[in-house]
Order: structure tokens, then C-alpha cells, then sequence
């Protein structure tokens, strides 16, 4: 009976590997412009940018005067990554280090879907949600952290100082994988995953600031960005430009950005709902009662989609880490993310509509680029709202009604382990 159940897992992975390798060879096609694929070129990022970067950390110290370096410190290892292939050329070491990163993501879920308790949906995800990006995907060193991010969640199950470590190693990479200890079990879980990251993250910043000079410029240039025309919020001027709104759209500190009457102010009230996701996340982490195997990664799920809205710049790359830590929700059996993991995918589908392909509509801000960014945003909004709305149904309300039970159970009911024979 055991050789035919590994058998059948075997025949089960096939389709999966298939897809995998084939959506893969066309998307290393695309980086490599075997084919090209219409609007901007997205491999220019890593061909002029993380090049400019590379010599200059290669000289030794940060980028100081280039405003588009907005990255903590431990983001010089992928800018600097393409010297583990030396006999490539930058580019081309970069998109197979990142397609390298996308065969790790992929093996640790199908490894994880095949123990007990798990499925093979989160392994779906992956394997249908990062082509739906595009090239945009391989482009980016987004995919790089979410490879760490989606380690340090499975790797959390059982060692809570792992994932530590690895949530300290991700933030200095992209900020983002702090969201991952907010839904570690209280006790010795969080006493265990917390003081590694600590501890980590403390090392890593302190080397960072001794290694090079400017570690830490990154915070200056990332307070002072705008409103990505890409955001929620420049939703609003999308569809004031219909109305006459004096504005215009301008690339700063890297991206495109509305400039124009009443933008600092949307920017502000984007920075009112970050803070108010940050509160809804206390008082979560406060009321929270019932943490099993699965909660830390749906906590950490719904928590980047609520800084991901929020956010005043959604770029494309940043779809690819709901994607990633949902695909981990997705591997148990028990979650009950499976709408807004849903929906993410959905939403990364429009997005690779709205980038590359469809970029000139966007930043005209003509009807169907007004189009494609409410049906993105619009998904994006209804995924946070339903995970949200899940994870404190399961971990809140749910382990409230299971206590009440518990407290007005008369003796002797024949489900009560007391009247047991």
C-alpha cells in the first residue's frame, strides 16, 4: 500500500513539473528576448539599474546619490548575486539566479503538499500565479525574497528560530518579511522566533553599517516617493483626469507618479490607512486565541495584502509576495484562504494586462487603463477584506463561541469526554 501511494504522489507531480518547466522556459525566453513582449522593456531594470548599482557597490559603498536606491541594506547581495556566475553576463546571471529562486519556492511547497495535512492547491498557485506576471517576474529581485519569506514560513512549523532568522534576513533585504512573525503562537513559539530575528536582524544591520558606507540612505529616498500611478490611491486622480484634474504624471525616484493639486494629501491618507492596518493587526494579535499550524501564515498573508493596498506604490513585482506566502497558506489542509488566495491570483493576471502590456493606457489614464487598474485594485481590496475577515472568524470569533460551548455544556451530554464510558 505504501509503494502505491508514493506512486501515485509521483504521478500526481507530473503534470505540475510539466507546467512548471514549460511556463519557466518561456518566461527565461522572454528575459532573454527571444521573444519580446509588448510595452516597456522590463529587463531593463537589471541591465542598466542593478548594473549602475552592482559597480557602485563593487567600489565599495551604497549608491549615495541615486534617489532610485531605495532598498535596506542586505539588497546589495542581489544586486551583487550575478558574481555567483561569472561566466555569464550580468543579465543573463540574474534571470537564472531568479529562475533558480522560483525552483526553490516550487520544491519546498510540492515537498511540503506531500507531508501529512498538506495539499497540492499552494503548488498550483505557484506554478499558475508567477508566469501571470510575465517577464516583469525574472526582472526583479522581488522573487529572491520571497523565496526566503516562503522558506522561513514552512521552515516555522517546526523551528520557530528559523524562521526568525529568516523573516531578520528578508526584512534587510525588502522590509516586507517582518509581516511574518505577527502570527507566530503566543508562548514559546513567538519567545523563539522573535528574539532569533532579533538577534539576526541586529548582526545583519550592524555588519551592513561597518561593511559599507550609506548602509542606510535608503530611508530618506523612500520617505520622500510620491503616489505611484499604480497605487490605490492614484485610483482617484485616474478618474479626476477624466474630469479635468490639473495634474500630470512624472517619473520620480524611479516610477511613475502623479503630481499635481490634492496629491499630498491622498498620500497622506494612504499613510492613515497603513497605520490603521498596523492597528487592526494589534488588537488581532491581542484578541487572537486559536493558533494552529496554518495561522502564522495566513496571519502573515492577510497581513502583506493590507500593507501591499495600502501602500502609495503598488509596482507589479510586489504581486509576486501575497502570491508567494498565500501559495504557503494554500499547502494545509485546514486554511481557509482559499477565496483570497483566489483572488490575488486573479489580481495578478490583470496585472500583467495592465504591465507591460497595457502601461500607456495606465499613465494616459484613458478608459481602459482606468479600467485595468479598478478591476487590480478592486481585486486586491476584496482579497484583504475576505482574508481578513477569515483569519479573525477562525482565530477570534471562532475560539470565543468554542469557549462559550465549553462554559455552558451541561454534565452528562454525550459529547462531553466526562460522560464517556
Amino acid at each position: 500500500m505504501t509503494v502505491r501511494t508514493g506512486t501515485r504522489g509521483r504521478l500526481g507531480r507530473g503534470p505540475q513539473l510539466a507546467v512548471w518547466g514549460l511556463t519557466r522556459a518561456v518566461l527565461m525566453l522572454c528575459v532573454l528576448k527571444v521573444f519580446t513582449v509588448p510595452g516597456p522593456d522590463v529587463t531593463s531594470d537589471v541591465s542598466v539599474i542593478y548594473r549602475g548599482w552592482y559597480e557602485v557597490l563593487r567600489d565599495g559603498s551604497y549608491p549615495l546619490d541615486d534617489v532610485t536606491w531605495q532598498y535596506p541594506p542586505a539588497a546589495a547581495l542581489a544586486v551583487l548575486s550575478p558574481d555567483l556566475l561569472p561566466f555569464l553576463g550580468y543579465a543573463t546571471a540574474f534571470f537564472v539566479l531568479a529562475l533558480l529562486c522560483d525552483a526553490l519556492v516550487f520544491g519546498l511547497l510540492l515537498y511540503a503538499s506531500g507531508r501529512p495535512g498538506g495539499r497540492q492547491a499552494g503548488v498550483w498557485l505557484w506554478v499558475a500565479g508567477v508566469p501571470l506576471l510575465g517577464p516583469t517576474v525574472y526582472a526583479r529581485y522581488d522573487l529572491m525574497v520571497t523565496a526566503v519569506a516562503v522558506a522561513g514560513l514552512l521552515a516555522g512549523v517546526r523551528h520557530p528560530r528559523v524562521l526568525g532568522a529568516l523573516a531578520a534576513f528578508g526584512t534587510l533585504l525588502k522590509v516586507w518579511p517582518v509581516l511574518l512573525l505577527v502570527g507566530t503562537a503566543p508562548g514559546r513559539d513567538t519567545r523563539r522566533s522573535w528574539s532569533a530575528a532579533a538577534v539576526t536582524g541586529a548582526v545583519l544591520a550592524a555588519a551592513a553599517a561597518l561593511a559599507l558606507p550609506g548602509a542606510y540612505a535608503f530611508l530618506t529616498f523612500q520617505r520622500d516617493r510620491g503616489l505611484e500611478i499604480e497605487s490605490l490611491g492614484a485610483l482617484v486622480f485616474h478618474v479626476a483626469r477624466q474630469f479635468g484634474w490639473e495634474g500630470a504624471v512624472e517619473l520620480r525616484y524611479g516610477s511613475m507618479e502623479f503630481a499635481g493639486p490634492h496629491v499630498a494629501l491622498v498620500s497622506t491618507l494612504m499613510l492613515a490607512l497603513s497605520v490603521f492596518a498596523f492597528g487592526w493587526l494589534l488588537v488581532w494579535r491581542l484578541r487572537a486565541r486559536a493558533f494552529e499550524a496554518h495561522t502564522p501564515a495566513e496571519a502573515a498573508f492577510t497581513a502583506v495584502l493590507l500593507f501591499t493596498v495600502t501602500s502609495r506604490v503598488i509596482s507589479p513585482q510586489y504581486m509576486v509576495w501575497p502570491l508567494g506566502v498565500g501559495a504557503v497558506c494554500m499547502v494545509f489542509r485546514r486554511s481557509g484562504m482559499a477565496l483570497p488566495a483566489f483572488l490575488v491570483l486573479l489580481a495578478t493576471g490583470v496585472t500583467l494586462l495592465e504591465f507591460p502590456l497595457g502601461f500607456a493606457h495606465v499613465v494616459a489614464s484613458d478608459a481602459q487603463g482606468v479600467a485595468l487598474m479598478a478591476a487590480r485594485n478592486g481585486l486586491l481590496v476584496a482579497a484583504v477584506l475576505s482574508a481578513g475577515w477569515r483569519l479573525w472568524r477562525t482565530t477570534v470569533t471562532g475560539a470565543s463561541k468554542d469557549r462559550a460551548a465549553e462554559r455552558v455544556r451541561p454534565a452528562g451530554r454525550a459529547d462531553s469526554p466526562a460522560s464517556a464510558p
